[in-house]
């Protein structure tokens, strides 16, 4: 079933979107504007925005770490960058859910160790957080990325095979990379992990237009590149059937994002639907590209409250959500 939660006047027809994209008759400038989120912020002023986001994840960190119920730089393969860390909550067992977060940053900047937004809130009602590290461009390739995000939820399986279920949560470029495990081939690696949902936070899932901005230098050189590692490209060229019909998958984007971003999580979402997967579309009421992350760290943020335990995936029409940890925990513990 797939549940749409939207705005009066918003475009929800469905269909091939490759020959009308809007992008595709905007100026280069206008594409920098529509792909640099922090020109969109609302509240606080662009520079002003990205400090407080720094600062933020560096507070957050800090006092996830401060519990002492953390692994840190735990190796996940082989490669330097290649680390993850571990939180967990006051009462460990086998049988613990796992939320698996991976950061944004346009594939160029973001680090583990600003990124724990969600730990403490999350730990407290008993899910486990693991936050992970991919080599960022230069250094690394976006396929590199997405193998090295592979490698991570494999390492998870393996360390914990009597998990509860394994969630994966991205934001912004981390949304992307946890969207193209949508398209793993679990069975030639030889670890299916116990995948229950994705939560996909204000993501970019076709990277064509990324080529045509300032940030594509480091990443994309050629169209082929931009289309392999697109989800939505793939996912509409060459249909991937579910391994888990009753994996649930969330799209949401922030109501202060850009058009650009607005489109990309709507037709990701309409694509995830005409695929047969269990996919939710949700807007984010008064939010921008950055404060759905840091709402993340808010106790009765809505994203991430535990006593609303859901009666389906239809929560969407019950309830004015504004935010996103509430529903991670009614997702999570409705599997339970």
């Amino acid at each position: 079933m797939c549940v749409w939660w939207y705005k009066a006047g918003m475009d929800v027809s469905g269909g091939n979107h490759r020959h009308e994209a809007p992008w595709k008759r905007m100026s280069k400038e206008e594409l920098d504007n529509q792909y640099s989120p922090s020109r969109w912020v609302v509240r606080l002023g662009a520079e002003e925005a990205m400090r407080t986001y720094s600062q933020i994840g560096n507070e957050v960190t800090k006092r996830a770490r401060a519990t002492g119920r953390s692994l840190l730089n735990v190796p996940y393969g082989d490669g330097d960058g290649e680390k993850l860390d571990i939180y967990l909550p006051e009462a460990v067992s086998e049988a613990m859910p796992f939320l698996v977060f991976f950061h944004g940053g346009y594939w160029q900047s973001g680090s583990k160790d600003t990124s724990a937004f969600m730990v403490n809130p999350l730990t407290a009602q008993g899910v486990a957080v693991v936050i992970v590290a991919y080599d960022i461009a230069p250094k690394g390739t976006l396929d590199q990325m997405v193998d090295q995000v592979t490698q991570s939820i494999m390492f998870v399986q393996k360390q914990y095979p009597g998990n509860q279920g394994i969630y994966l949560c991205g934001h912004s470029a981390g949304a992307h990379l946890a969207a193209m495990m949508l398209l793993a081939d679990w069975t030639k690696h030889g670890v299916t992990p116990n995948l229950k949902g994705f939560f996909l936070l204000s993501g970019v899932y076709d990277l064509e237009p990324i080529m045509h901005t300032s940030e594509n230098a480091p990443l994309l050189p050629a169209l082929e590149d931009a289309q392999r590692n697109s989800p939505l490209w793939q996912l509409e060229t060459a249909p991937t059937q579910p391994a888990d019909p009753a994996c649930r998958i969330l799209v949401t984007v922030g109501q202060h994002d850009s058009p650009e971003f607005h489109r990309q999580s709507r037709e990701f979402y309409q694509t995830l639907c005409q695929g047969g997967w269990k996919a939710s579309f949700e807007e984010l009421h008064d939010m921008d590209h950055f404060e759905i992350l840091w709402n993340l760290t808010q106790e009765d943020y809505v994203l991430t409250q535990p006593q609303v335990i859901c009666r389906g995936w239809s929560w969407a029409h019950q309830w004015d959500l504004h935010g996103a940890r509430q529903i991670i925990l009614k997702t999570i513990f409705q599997e339970s």
